[in-house]
């Protein structure tokens, strides 16, 4: 997506807010919290849909349900990159994956629900190629941060994000039968896919949908998402760091950097480094900045690696479209 063309001016902003805070929301209510009427909201967010810039995402939170989450960083040559990030891209299990460090890189995330899963992913599953020169993976071991609940996008008072707030996840036991991947792929394109598309999806009734939904989104196991490019809030650089922190310091490190509204993630991995984030600043100098001002003040982080993103092939929920910049430059060529 060209995204230095789309302009959001401040409903739009506030709107993205709201859905960040509940995908599924009602446009009704959308639109009372922010004080403009419901056909407006639904506009704004229809033409937002339809240009490709906003999407709500329905995803598994699989840290519920035991599931293993995993980093994944592959090394490439420039030529096998592009389509190697599209590759795992299109796997069901993946999610946020980019190409980083002059397109020679990939970073991704993976959720496997058992031991055997994991194994079978990293030995089997990875793409294998003379043109991978390496691959690692990295068990995430929790998290300080995460991406949908950024502060990137916060516009809201208090006030407002209350009357827009979910239901808080409660301990409720719950476990996944068949009819439920059609009912996560469908919500993985159109997080607010309505009841009726649902029920079609599912085979269920619609009110069977509604108590689904509930209870999978009470359990903690549904999270909705707002997919949408950081570069549209106005944030042009992101960055994933990797960094080495003394042991003893590590929560106090990840907590402290769980605050700054520069960064979406922040998660203690293994492997020869044990804190992973992924950072958005508005702008390349607002980057330097970041790392030296903010993150050198942690005297406990011993190294840092950071590699920029420069392209994002899938964020959360489906492959993303081909961008228009990539279309327009090809239709040059």
């Amino acid at each position: 997506m060209q995204t230095d063309t789309v302009t959001l001016d401040d409903t739009d902003q506030r709107l993205v807010h709201a859905l960040q805070i509940d995908g599924r929301a009602p446009l009704r209510l959308i639109g009372e919290v922010l004080g403009v009427s419901e056909n407006t909201a639904a506009r704004r967010y229809r033409r937002l849909r339809a240009a490709g810039i906003l999407r709500v995402v329905g995803t598994l939170n699989g840290a519920r349900l035991g599931y293993h989450a995993w980093t994944i960083r592959l090394q490439c040559t420039p030529d096998a990159a592009t389509a190697t990030a599209k590759a795992l891209a299109a796997r069901p299990d993946t999610s946020y994956v980019y190409l980083l460090s002059g397109g020679t890189e990939i970073s991704c995330s993976v959720q496997t629900p058992s031991a055997d899963e994991s194994e079978a992913l990293l030995l089997h599953k990875l793409p294998r190629t003379g043109r991978i020169t390496s691959v690692s993976a990295h068990l995430l071991l929790g998290n300080y941060a995460l991406p949908n609940n950024w502060a990137g996008p916060a516009r809201l008072t208090p006030e407002q994000t209350a009357l827009l707030a979910p239901l808080p996840t409660d301990d409720s036991d719950i476990s996944l039968g068949p009819a439920d991947r059609s009912l996560f792929d469908l919500l993985s394109q159109d997080g607010r896919a309505s009841h009726t598309e649902l029920a079609a999806a599912t085979g269920w009734s619609e009110s069977t949908v509604r108590r689904r939904l509930t209870a999978l989104r009470q359990a903690g196991v549904l999270i909705f998402l707002v997919d949408i490019p950081p570069a549209v809030l106005g944030f042009g650089a992101e960055a994933r760091l990797w960094m080495s922190v003394r042991p003893s310091r590590l929560t106090a490190v990840a907590s402290a950097m769980a605050h700054h509204p520069e960064v979406s993630l922040v998660a203690q991995t293994t492997g020869p480094t044990n804190l992973l984030a992924a950072v958005n600043c508005r702008s390349s100098l607002d980057l330097a900045r970041y790392l030296t001002e903010r993150i050198a003040s942690l005297d406990a982080i011993h190294t840092m690696e950071t590699a920029p993103v420069i392209r994002t092939v899938k964020r959360a929920g489906a492959l993303l479209p081909i961008d228009r910049a990539t279309r327009s430059r090809r239709n040059e060529e």
